[in-house]
């Protein structure tokens, strides 16, 4: 074979390869996993994040698979983690890290406000603290997708709900040491149990209430299903879902792709923030509609459990958060 010949073989080759390598790169499909019912609007954004992301026309394609099709929330920052799942929509729990329990941090915000400049806000103290740690697992976030203040979906209406005093309720928390704190504080039993398994137990009665829920998810997942009568508006720990990406997927994507999926979540976090925000007392009307109680505490019974979770509940957070993050958020909060 003449030098030439080689030569040209071996230039054919490596297009070959490239033009190889740029077709995988150009015609992906990433699997999008939610949590999320799938006639919440929390899954109608995951959809629209896949449809702009089709409408761009870059060789990328996102599948959605809501309501834990691909596993709970517990469950998919490690799958995400290892590339096991491209994309989550999910609030990240703490059992992988501990420091993460900051997400958790009860009495930190004080409204709608409150929650665009600290968790909309990407470049926000609460959110570089959060992607530092996540950096370490290989995870990038995305978004944020706030989506109001949690209460307490009940079977029954707690005693004393407005006092510290013993509430004679059991109910659900979430795999967080500081929430399981905080409702222990406020004069509840806790019994720690995975998102999928709140409706089950409350209809059979084995916890009689749960910390989880925004108005308008009690509405969506237990008032249109008759489950639960009363909603216990504590306002003390904002709803959080994060838009968050394997940086495994990311590195296979081209700088277009990587811009037009940035750009859908963004928009998509944005619009479900503005939908909440909007919507957030008339999903309350609709839940005394579904013949619910809504249970609201006074201005001063709010600042008075605010104080009492912050003096009893914040310091102990720093065994397993870090001292360091808890300093950086309540400065932050300070400039604001």
């Amino acid at each position: 074979m003449s030098f030439n010949k080689f030569t040209k073989g071996m230039a054919a080759g490596a297009l070959s390869v490239l033009m190889s390598t740029a077709a995988f790169a150009e015609d992906m499909t990433l699997r999008f996993a939610g949590v999320f019912p799938i006639d919440h609007q929390g899954t109608k954004m995951m959809e629209q994040v896949a449809a702009d992301v089709a409408a761009a026309d870059v060789g990328l394609k996102v599948e959605v698979f809501p309501a834990n099709q691909l596993g709970s929330g517990e469950a998919l920052f490690e799958d995400v983690a290892r590339g096991n799942i491209d994309l989550a929509s999910a609030f990240i729990y703490a059992d992988t890290d501990p420091r993460l329990e900051f997400l958790s941090m009860p009495f930190l915000l004080g409204g709608w406000d409150d929650m665009e400049s600290t968790l909309l806000n990407m470049d926000s103290e609460f959110n570089s603290i959060l992607q530092e740690i996540t950096d370490e697992y290989g995870v990038r976030v995305m978004a944020q997708n706030p989506e109001g203040f949690i209460g307490i979906v009940a079977s029954q209406e707690p005693d004393n709900w407005n006092t510290f005093d013993n509430k004679g309720m059991n109910i659900r928390v979430w795999s967080s040491s500081v929430v399981k704190s905080m409702v222990e504080e406020l004069g509840f039993q806790a019994t720690t149990m995975a998102w999928g398994d709140i409706f089950p137990a409350l209809q059979a009665g084995i916890v009689d209430g749960a910390i989880c829920c925004t108005k308008t998810a009690t509405y969506s997942i237990f008032a249109k299903s008759d489950v639960g009568t009363h909603f216990v508006e504590y306002n003390s720990i904002s709803e959080l879902t994060t838009f968050y990406a394997s940086q495994r997927t990311l590195d296979k994507l081209n700088d277009e792709q990587r811009a037009v999926l940035q750009a859908a979540m963004t928009k998509a976090s944005e619009d479900f923030f503005a939908y909440n925000r909007e919507n957030d007392e008339v999903f309350g009307q609709k839940l005394l509609d579904k013949g619910y109680t809504i249970l609201r505490l006074s201005d001063e019974e709010q600042a008075a459990m605010a104080a009492h979770v912050q003096a009893t509940v914040w310091p102990g957070m720093a065994q397993n958060v870090g001292q360091d993050i808890i300093d950086r958020l309540l400065a932050a909060k300070e400039q604001q």
